[in-house]
């Protein structure tokens, strides 16, 4: 008799299917826990490294750099070596300190019609990004430039078009702009004051830029002294309300990642940048006090954007001026000295402040022909 043969049958299961693990959601950013970001522009001066140092020692948690020199262009482009990258961030882990933003060169005008300019200004900007990205930036500041000789509507559309050109190549890894917490670098749009042929001044402005750059994660810096150069009555607390209902209206306070905390030497409406130290300008401490405890423009959790800094652009002409300064922000923002960040004693960028200015030197009196000289 023949064996008959039994074909096993296979069920299948969807339990045995391989699925591949998800990618772990990413852990948020240290700095975007709600809590009062203040820094200070510190200079890279000697090493990059040192930004950090000084941003540590004037009791910031946050800090503003340029990544090379900005009032020149950089031959060539200006890269920094992974290994001095790779230190500056470990550093700055170390120190705690975010966010961190890098403001561009000076030299960069994204809306000139010159197609030298322009063309330089794309390709530095790119190298800018490229910098920001090796140092783990968070934000990369640009003014938009000036249209010299073009109407606004031409220029803000040449530096949209500018925006795309010189973000070519770069990964940005980021998620929804108001998402800081998820990281990557954003690009920053500063209001301006409107000087000359600058554009930038009025938030409409601003706004159109940010449409004409919908996939990118372009942002913007609101700038204290600029808005009210610019005639933005920030310093009343009557305005101050306009100016914020206006700004959500326009560009959406959720957009708004930064805030340049400078007082101004100059009238309101003057259309001159010109920064001073934060209670001895035009915009004064009252003023003062009331931007950095509005809810609306706080790191908070729920009414504000958590990881949102002030930072302090002012001139530093003595030494301790960027100390004191940094303090000011401190007590504005009504945080008690105790949980403030230390400020190392007796530290500045400025080291020596001479107490009186050295003495000038005689110039020499001219030889008389034919007469011997003494000695």
């Amino acid at each position: 008799m023949d064996e008959v043969l039994h074909t096993p049958v296979v069920v299948y299961d969807s339990a045995d299917e391989y699925r591949p693990e998800p990618e772990p959601e990413p852990q948020p950013l240290p700095y975007c826990n709600g809590s009062v970001r203040i820094g200070i522009h510190t200079s890279i001066a000697g090493d990059i490294s040192h930004a950090l140092e000084s941003a540590h020692n004037l009791g910031c948690n946050a800090l503003q750099i340029f990544s090379a020199s900005p009032r020149m262009w950089p031959r060539g482009g200006t890269r920094i070596g992974e290994a001095d990258a790779a230190r500056f961030r470990a550093r700055r882990t170390e120190l705690g300190l975010g966010p961190l933003v890098i403001h561009a060169n000076y030299l960069i005008n994204l809306a000139s019609p010159d197609p030298v300019m322009r063309t330089r200004s794309i390709q530095a900007f790119h190298d800018e990004l490229v910098r920001a990205t090796a140092l783990g930036a968070d934000f990369l500041v640009v003014h938009p430039g000036c249209g010299i000789g073009n109407n606004p509507a031409r220029a803000i559309s040449d530096a949209a078009q500018a925006l795309r050109q010189a973000a070519r190549g770069i990964r940005f890894g980021t998620g929804p702009f108001r998402e800081l917490h998820r990281g990557g670098l954003r690009i920053l749009i500063e209001n301006t004051s409107g000087m000359g042929t600058a554009i930038g001044s009025r938030f409409e402005e601003l706004r159109a830029i940010l449409d004409g750059v919908p996939d990118l994660p372009v942002g913007v810096c609101l700038d204290t002294a600029h808005a009210y150069a610019a005639g933005y009555d920030i310093r009343s607390e009557s305005g101050l309300r306009q100016t914020i209902a206006a700004l959500d209206r326009i560009i959406g306070l959720e957009r708004v990642a930064l805030v340049h905390a400078n007082d101004l030497k100059t009238p309101f409406g003057s259309r001159v940048d010109r920064h001073a130290h934060i209670g001895r300008g035009t915009i004064g401490l009252d003023a003062f006090r009331r931007i950095l405890r509005h809810p609306r423009l706080s790191a908070a959790l729920l009414e504000g954007l958590p990881g949102r800094a002030f930072i302090l652009e002012i001139p530093i002409d003595v030494h301790g001026d960027d100390r004191r300064n940094v303090r000011t922000l401190w007590e504005l923002a009504n945080v008690p000295r105790k949980l403030a960040p230390a400020a190392k004693k007796g530290f500045s960028m400025v080291r020596a402040l001479r107490a009186t200015p050295p003495p000038r030197k005689r110039a020499a009196k001219p030889a008389v022909p034919g007469k011997k000289l003494k000695g």
